[in-house]
C-alpha cells in the first residue's frame, strides 16, 4: 500500500494516540495489517527469541466482548483520577481533551474495525525487574513498530491497556493460553480521518534528561 510522504523524523514525531479521529465506518484491508505486522517482526527481542505474537481481532462479536471488558475498567479509572492541581491552565486543557477522547474510545471501541493484541510468551508475574524488562522489551518495540507502520499507511492507532485488568477473561474470549502468554496492550486500528497530525507539546528536555547522574 502507498505510504504517506513523511520523513523519519515526521513519522516519529506525529504518530499520536488516535481516538476521536478513527474512521469507524471504513474497513481496514487484511493485507495492510499484514504489511504492518511484517515490519513489526523486524524489531529486536531479548536473545533474538522472536517470542512475540499478535492477535488480530476483526470478528464483530469478539470485538464487542473486548470492548465490554475495556469499558468496564475505563469507566472506573476515568471517573476516579483527577487532573493534577499543580498543572498549568494549558496542561489542564490538554488533559481534559485526552480524558474526553478516552471516554469517546471507551464508548465506541466495539465499532473500531480492528483490534490488535500484542502478546509475548512467558509470564513475568512477580519476577524481578530484570526479568520484567527483558520480557516487555521483547514485545513493546515490535508493537511500536506496528503503530509507526500503521501511521505511515494512513491508519490511526492508540496504545491502550484498560482491558488488561481483565486479561484472563480476554484470554478466554480469544483462546489465548493465559498461563503461557502475556497480553501487552489492545491497539485499536482504523483509518485516520485526515493525516495532519502534529508533534505534541512537551516539557523542555532539561526537565527530563540527566547527564552522568540524576
Amino acid at each position: 500500500m502507498p505510504t504517506l510522504p513523511l520523513t523519519p523524523d515526521e513519522l516519529l514525531s506525529t504518530t499520536r494516540a488516535v481516538r476521536r479521529r478513527l474512521d469507524l465506518t471504513r474497513p481496514v484491508e487484511r493485507e495492510v495489517i499484514e504489511e504492518c505486522l511484517a515490519l513489526a517482526q523486524q524489531a529486536p527481542t531479548a536473545a533474538n527469541r522472536q517470542d512475540w505474537h499478535f492477535v488480530v481481532v476483526t470478528d464483530e462479536e469478539r470485538r464487542a466482548g473486548l470492548a465490554e471488558l475495556y469499558r468496564r475498567e475505563a469507566e472506573t479509572y476515568l471517573s476516579s483520577v483527577p487532573a493534577p492541581r499543580s498543572a498549568t491552565p494549558e496542561r489542564q486543557a490538554q488533559l481534559a481533551r485526552v480524558w474526553s477522547s478516552a471516554h469517546f474510545l471507551a464508548e465506541h471501541l466495539h465499532e473500531v474495525p480492528v483490534h490488535v493484541i500484542p502478546c509475548v510468551r512467558g509470564r513475568t508475574d512477580g519476577l524481578p525487574a530484570a526479568a520484567q524488562a527483558s520480557r516487555w522489551g521483547s514485545i513493546l518495540p515490535a508493537a511500536w513498530s506496528f503503530m509507526l507502520a500503521a501511521r505511515a499507511r494512513g491508519l490511526g492507532t492508540a496504545w491502550t491497556t484498560f482491558h488488561l485488568s481483565c486479561e484472563q477473561e480476554a484470554a478466554g474470549l480469544l483462546g489465548i493460553p493465559y498461563a503461557e502468554v502475556m497480553q501487552a496492550a489492545l491497539i485499536p486500528v482504523a483509518y485516520a480521518q485526515g493525516a495532519d497530525f502534529r508533534p505534541a507539546p512537551r516539557e523542555p528536555l532539561e526537565t527530563m534528561v540527566h547527564w552522568n547522574a540524576w
